[in-house]
């Protein structure tokens, strides 16, 4: 690129930037909607994301977020909220026509029990647990719930594990099947977050899900752990993607928003608009810059990975 061609692209790039700064700003001080409309895809803030503008309430930050043209959300740790404010997010959802999407229902980091234990005790404990996260499905509308299955054990065959792994999943698809509740499994990586975690890879989730066989168990593609453990990141979606129902997106390094590092979301979006996706692309990351600016950005790395022509 030559340099003044450099120079114009980071002007434009700036008031790119300038604009969605104000416009924000704009729509909290006198709640109109944010200018840009809404996104193409249902991506899907979390709590706290915005709270710089809309304050810790988390039904403002809902509003906010609609008022910005988001038509999606998440809440990992929804389960562990009151049953009241279960129902309230569900309704303001409701209200403002966004998705709920992923809350975690089992997440052990620190256990092999998932990947080792498939005795009837242990099943009817799994099998009671999902039964109550379909109540709090139903109290705020989700649709997906994230299960991670704990650690690899390292004195276990790995293709022993994935059996097990598999068997006790399959108790879990049992539940949530007659709800239309869908499982996702989330791989995650082990060089910068979650070393010794059993599932890592997408190809992975996809030889579970086959085995598990169930409309309700499916694959979490979150972009960036996958970036960091295989890379390929639209070839892994293209071969995995009858088993693929949530992606979760954060730019690495760094897990901050879009265009904080080195992932090319406008083109991962477009494939998956393409594909014709209408889940939640949960929005699991940090802010590179604090406060409202760095809100205002995370706002603006959305309009530009939005940016696509369909």
């Amino acid at each position: 690129m030559k340099r003044r061609e450099f120079l114009a692209t980071g002007a434009a790039a700036a008031a790119a930037l300038g604009a969605t700064t104000a416009a924000v700003a704009d729509s909290h001080g006198d709640h109109k909607k944010d200018h840009g409309g809404k996104f193409k895809l249902k991506y899907g803030p979390s709590p706290g994301q915005f709270k710089a503008h809309a304050g810790n309430d988390i039904l403002d930050q809902i509003q906010f977020a609609a008022d910005q043209g988001f038509t999606g959300w998440e809440d990992n740790g929804l389960a562990r909220r009151d049953e009241k404010l279960q129902e309230a997010v569900g309704k303001k959802l409701k209200d403002n026509g966004m998705t709920m999407g992923v809350f975690v229902s089992s997440a052990n980091f620190g256990s092999n029990e998932f990947t080792s234990n498939t005795s009837k005790e242990y099943q009817d404990n799994l099998r009671t647990h999902m039964t109550k996260m379909l109540d709090v499905a139903k109290r705020s509308g989700a649709k997906w719930t994230t299960v991670v299955p704990g650690k690899v054990n390292h004195k276990l065959e790995l293709d022993y594990q994935t059996a097990n792994v598999i068997d006790n999943l399959r108790v879990l698809a049992e539940v949530c099947e007659p709800s239309g509740l869908v499982v996702v499994l989330e791989p995650l990586n082990w060089f910068a977050n979650h070393p010794e975690l059993y599932l890592t890879k997408i190809s992975q989730g996809y030889l579970i899900c086959r085995g598990v066989n169930s409309p309700s168990m499916k694959i979490l593609d979150d972009l960036y752990h996958q970036q960091i453990t295989e890379g390929h990141l639209i070839k892994n979606m293209e071969y995995a993607w009858d088993e693929i129902a949530y992606f979760q997106v954060g730019d690495n390094p760094g897990r901050k928003e879009p265009y904080s590092g080195e992932i090319n979301y406008q083109n991962v979006f477009k494939y998956i608009y393409k594909k014709g996706f209408e889940g939640v692309v949960g929005m699991e990351h940090g802010h590179s810059v604090g406060g409202k600016e760095g809100e205002a950005k995370c706002i603006a790395a959305y309009r530009k990975a939005d940016d696509f022509e369909v």
